[in-house]
Order: structure tokens, then C-alpha cells, then sequence
């Protein structure tokens, strides 16, 4: 039997129209597609008419199907001569365990190819007006998963850089990355935003103080998917009075919450 091929896609930050050309294109010819929670799908029928569709996706604190489980059905799909799709949110390679499904893709002698997918590390704070680099207030930005609770040394480290610091995955973990940079002095006025479902209707934005940022997370039951964004860039989107207007062009709802310290 012909082996067949699989191919990595990455879906965007949500919104269905963020998705690359070429992932729609290569969609278009999947014959089964496993795709993630995060990923775009609300038209995955339509995107691959002649695929089969499996949810392998992650949610927190349950994972209905796991990493090596997903591993095997990829090559086991592959092996029966499919092309398979594997759709994962954001791009596979920032965080989304794209590499380790690559590997043993590879390692069963498939051939193997990578869609790249809009990263929300970057493209959810834009999509709520705030830059992740602006002249004249930073030069650099660091994306941190805190799926997994930080340690002192990362808190060190992060509480010691210039620039903007984004944290994905880490609703979870909110008040142990707050207590932390705040322990490791970073200024209690530092402004932080949280951005919920980043790009889709849905779209929440909250405003704080890092010093006041546990207290408001939970006055406003912040929940995930959500990043997190802290450095001075934020005051760019919270001073701004124009982006609101740009988004709801768009078809975005912007919902701000300005909080006090």
C-alpha cells in the first residue's frame, strides 16, 4: 500500500478569515483532518468536503486524547495512503506541539510539509490595538508559555528585561506570574492587558495595574483562551480612542475594562 502524507496546518489566532491561503488550499485537499480546540472549524466541513473530521483537541485540565495517541493516528491515517491534515491554532510551532508530531511523523518515514499559521503571540494583542513593539517605548518582546507554573529564575529574568513580555496559556496560572514579577520588582504600575477569544466576536479586553491585575481577573471571571500582555506598550491601546471604531468596522466586538489600582 502507498504510504500517504501529512500535513501541518497552523489556523490563526481564531477568526476564520486570518487563516493563510494556503492553509484553506491545502484543507481543500485533506482526506482526514485532526484538529485542535483553537483551531478555526466552524466551516471545517465546508474547507475539506471530503475529509473525515476528528476533535483531538486539549482542554484545560482535560485531554481527551493524548500526545502519543495522536502521534499514532496520524501515521496510522498516513500509512492507509490518506493525506492528513493535522490543524492546530495559531502556528503549530509556537507552543502547539508541532514539532514533536513532526518527529514521529518523520520517524515512520512520511513525508512531512508545514503550513505556518498567524501567531496569536503577536496577533491577538493587534487585534485589541495593542502593539507588541512601538519606536520610542521598546525594541524587543518575549513570548512565554505559563501553562506550566514559572520558576523563580524565568521570574528573574523576566522581571529584569525592557521590553514587552507575552504569556500565553496562562489564565491558570495568573496570580503565581503576577505574584512572581511582582516579587522580583517589576513596578506594581506596570500596565498589563488580557485579551479573551483575541480576533473573534467574542473579543474582551481588560486594562490594570500588574499590582491590581489578580484582583480584576477575578471581578471580571476572566477565562481562556486569553493572552496576557505587560510593558508600557499597553498604555498605547488604552490611551488610544480610534481602534475601538477600527474594530467594530471590522465586525469585532471590543469590550475595554479600565481598571483602577
Amino acid at each position: 500500500m502507498t504510504s500517504g502524507s501529512v500535513t501541518l496546518v497552523g489556523g490563526g489566532p481564531g477568526a476564520a478569515d486570518l487563516m493563510t491561503v494556503r492553509a484553506r488550499d491545502v484543507l481543500a485537499t485533506a482526506d482526514v483532518v485532526f484538529y485542535d480546540r483553537l483551531a478555526p472549524t466552524d466551516q471545517l466541513s465546508l474547507w475539506a468536503p471530503k475529509a473525515d473530521l476528528f476533535d483531538v483537541g486539549k482542554r484545560p485540565g482535560h485531554h481527551r486524547v493524548t500526545q502519543e495517541n495522536i502521534h499514532r493516528m496520524l501515521i496510522d491515517a498516513a500509512l492507509a495512503g490518506k493525506h492528513v491534515v493535522r490543524l492546530k491554532g495559531g502556528d503549530p510551532f509556537v507552543f502547539g506541539r508541532g514539532c514533536e508530531e513532526i518527529a514521529a511523523c518523520r520517524n515512520a518515514g512520511l513525508p512531512v510539509s508545514v503550513v505556518p499559521g498567524v501567531t496569536s503571540a503577536v496577533a491577538v494583542p493587534a487585534a485589541a490595538g495593542i502593539p507588541v513593539t512601538a519606536r520610542g517605548v521598546n525594541r524587543a518582546f518575549t513570548v512565554i508559555s505559563a501553562h506550566d507554573p514559572l520558576t523563580e529564575d524565568e521570574f528573574s529574568g523576566l522581571a529584569r528585561l525592557s521590553g514587552t513580555v507575552v504569556i500565553l496559556m496562562g489564565i491558570g496560572t495568573l496570580a503565581h506570574t503576577v505574584d512572581g514579577l511582582l516579587r522580583h520588582g517589576l513596578s506594581a504600575e506596570t500596565p498589563a492587558g488580557i485579551v479573551e477569544n483575541g480576533s473573534l466576536p467574542t473579543q474582551r479586553v481588560t486594562f490594570s495595574p500588574l499590582a491590581s491585575l489578580n484582583r480584576v481577573a477575578a471581578l471580571q471571571k476572566l477565562r481562556p483562551p486569553a493572552v496576557l500582555v505587560i510593558g508600557e506598550v499597553v498604555r498605547l491601546a488604552e490611551s488610544s480612542t480610534d481602534y475601538q471604531q477600527s474594530l467594530a468596522a471590522h465586525g469585532r466586538i471590543l469590550q475595554a475594562t479600565q481598571a483602577a489600582a
